[in-house]
């Protein structure tokens, strides 16, 4: 019965650690730009955060180590406006591996110039998803929110529904903020519009572009390469769709910043008429990387 009772212990404890939390997330604090402050807090900041972000749990799933999101937290404070207060960016990324290969594809690549926060050295930091009372905490949750959503919709169509509204929960919730990003009037690329124009049925073609490019696009590449590029030539038609809808949303912004390196390089080993099909799209729908995608038509393909 004893050594019974040992190998439960000790198969109880390989067992709980192949189970994670969801997000494998690296945060980074530069404030270089601050003259004179102490350096050691935003070391200890980073440290919190990183804590925050990691050891939280965000979903009822079960995560395996190998199975964590990859994301990365990129935040730059400018300003130093009282001790504990400060203003700045911050960017966030988000990989996704494609299936067969080891190739990660960016799911997201966004720059928030609204990071406005406290932040208390040695403070615990305190998140409730029913109140604004920490708009640091708010905007972390936020976006691992955000992140958690785009994974999922990568793997199952509107997978990510849950999570975009949780999301949309604390924008709603945060409308009494003092800070900028949460309200409609402040801008058309914030928080606020960024999860309105992903749950708004009028552009749904977004995230279906979204599970029919990564999953039956990329993760087919690896063994059918020229049927996993038909279906992500496919999808690029349904963002062609909601930009001719609207051409100004922030999602079509969202979309083109993660991808479009990564559909130069899918394209330019393609057909000759799938690449002109492709880039008439692109062009259209983002001519701001229009130089960009001449290496399309410019490439030897197929």
């Amino acid at each position: 019965m004893k050594r019974f009772l040992i190998f439960l212990a000790v198969f109880l404890v390989c067992q709980n650690s192949l189970i994670a939390q969801e997000l494998r997330c690296n945060i980074s604090i530069s404030a270089q730009k601050i003259q004179g402050a102490n350096r050691t807090m935003f070391e200890t900041m980073q440290s919190d955060l990183y804590e925050f972000m990691n050891n939280r749990k965000w979903t009822d799933h079960q995560y395996a180590m190998d199975e964590r999101i990859e994301c990365n937290f990129f935040i730059n404070l400018d300003e130093q406006i009282s001790s504990d207060e400060f203003k700045g960016s911050i960017q966030i990324q988000a990989r996704r591996p494609v299936f067969n290969s080891s190739y990660e594809t960016i799911l997201l690549n966004i720059k928030d110039k609204d990071f406005h926060a406290k932040y208390v050295e040695y403070q615990t930091l305190e998140f409730n998803e029913t109140s604004n009372k920490d708009n640091l905490t708010n905007i972390l949750a936020y976006y691992a929110y955000i992140v958690l959503g785009m994974d999922y919709d990568s793997f199952s169509p509107e997978g990510g529904t849950e999570f975009f509204q949780k999301a949309q929960t604390i924008v709603n919730n945060s409308q009494n903020a003092t800070q900028k990003g949460w309200k409609a009037y402040e801008s058309e690329r914030n928080r606020y519009w960024l999860v309105e124009n992903i749950l708004n049925k009028s552009y749904s073609g977004f995230r279906s572009c979204t599970y029919q490019y990564h999953r039956l696009g990329l993760d087919l590449m690896a063994d059918k390469a020229p049927e996993g590029r038909a279906a992500i030539a496919e999808s690029l038609k349904l963002i062609q769709k909601v930009f001719r809808t609207r051409p100004s949303l922030y999602i079509l912004q969202v979309f083109f910043d993660a991808k479009s390196d990564e559909l130069v390089n899918i394209f330019s080993n393609s057909f000759p008429d799938e690449r002109n099909r492709v880039s008439v799209i692109l062009n259209e729908c983002d001519p701001s990387n229009g130089s960009k995608y001449e290496k399309i038509l410019k490439a030897e393909g197929l």
